[in-house]
């Protein structure tokens, strides 16, 4: 069902005289079982340590004075042996999610821990906004100001941020490995040049960059129904899915659609073949987390426009006090230097990084060194078997692993 923008906004204001008791937003309904854990302590203390995992707790501080929380696991649960060979990982997650996200299934089916125990310096990052990245040298949350961001300041300040931090203790060149929109940021990053003196190779997983065939109902009717621009209408500077207002605007959305959004993780990422119930629980427990609507727009706009571009303003004017130029400009991927190695991973069942977008999403790599390129496809794989899937050790991680150890 298509949705106009000016029904959408009628939506988002009837959503505000909503009571919230009556109706919670759809991931607050979903989590009926009690959480095993949480992460009220940190990710290290929650989620690292009880595994018998040496990890610690970093704060990287970016140019425009966000204050970034950060997990290093410098070792494996048997010891670090010559920490002078351990290369370092840095681990990027995606879109509504933290760091935490890696960690919900056991010790031997979480990546970070399994390329610990592979030999890896193991680092995780989370982005401005989530619940330990919620600091700012001179800004509170609660401004405005905050949140006036999209994933272009990912791209400028956060990664080189945690690049800079991460090379300056290790003294090393760093594997990244990015998921959903830390795969975006990572392309967009290393198109520019500015990280790749300091990368030793790329592994993207579901890897996104073009959105103009995805097919997760809810997303695309977020997107073509100008869900986040609505928001920002009426003041909206924080994306909280939790929140009574953006929670209950997404049930009237998922209602009016005939969406069950008691099944969201389907809903938003395609029909997900190996998540089990507990990871699931706790997935909703400590899950989403909180962007920008701004940032949520950008995301928008790659959808409708169907271009890689830098977020758009909405006029020329203000496009050329920002850019110099009418349009913003456009992400060169193909830039990405031809010899860096590449690993690629991509679902047969996922809505977000869909089957046709990824294959366009390579063809870019098309004068890319032949020996430098990987590519694996898994048939039945969506997008949160990536990170939480309980065979993903076997199908995905070891192949990881394997990858980064041939970048001597």
């Amino acid at each position: 069902m298509a949705l106009s923008g000016s029904f959408v906004l009628a939506l988002l204001f009837f959503a505000l005289s909503i009571n919230p008791l009556e109706a919670r937003g759809a991931f607050d309904r979903l989590a009926r079982r009690p959480p095993q854990r949480t992460a009220a302590e940190g990710i290290c203390a929650s989620s690292v340590r009880i595994f018998g995992y040496k990890c610690e707790e970093h704060d990287v501080v970016t140019q425009d004075g966000y204050i970034l929380n950060m997990q290093r696991i410098p070792e494996g649960r048997a010891g670090a042996g010559d920490m002078s060979k351990r290369q370092p990982v840095l681990i990027q997650h995606g879109i509504l999610v933290d760091g935490m996200s890696w960690l919900f299934n056991p010790a031997d089916q979480n990546l970070p821990l399994i390329l610990a125990d592979q030999g890896f310096d193991v680092w995780m990052g989370n982005t401005r906004g989530t619940r330990f990245s919620r600091r700012h040298k001179y800004l509170s949350p609660n401004q405005p100001a905050f949140w006036n961001w999209t994933w272009d300041e990912l791209v400028s300040y956060d990664l080189p941020a945690m690049f800079d931090h991460i090379h300056g203790l290790t003294g090393q060149k760093i594997h990244y490995l990015g998921h959903s929109l830390g795969t975006l940021i990572g392309f967009a990053s290393f198109s520019e040049k500015g990280l790749v003196d300091k990368l030793r190779s790329a592994a993207m997983l579901s890897p996104i960059a073009y959105l103009s065939h995805m097919t997760t109902v809810l997303g695309d009717i977020a997107a073509k129904s100008f869900l986040a621009e609505a928001t920002a209408i009426i003041g909206v500077a924080e994306f909280n899915p939790k929140s009574g207002l953006v929670g209950n605007f997404i049930k009237i959305i998922c209602r009016q659609a005939g969406i069950d959004c008691y099944d969201l993780i389907s809903v938003i990422t395609g029909k997900n073949c190996c998540l089990n119930a507990s990871t699931i629980d706790l997935f909703l427990a400590n899950e989403p987390q909180s962007t920008s609507t701004k940032n949520m727009i950008h995301l928008s706009q790659t959808v409708r426009d169907k271009v890689l571009r830098k977020y758009n303003y909405g006029s020329s004017n203000y496009n050329m006090k920002h850019y110099g130029q009418a349009l913003p400009p456009a992400y060169n991927i193909s830039a990405i230097p031809h010899d860096l190695p590449l690993f690629f991973s991509y679902g047969g069942l996922d809505c977000l990084a869909d089957v046709s977008d990824v294959r366009f999403l390579i063809d870019q790599f098309k004068f890319h060194d032949v020996d430098k390129i990987d590519v694996q496809f898994v048939k039945e794989y969506a997008h949160a078997d990536f990170i939480m899937g309980v065979t993903a050790k076997d199908v995905v991680y070891n192949q990881v692993a394997t990858f980064f150890k041939r970048q001597v």
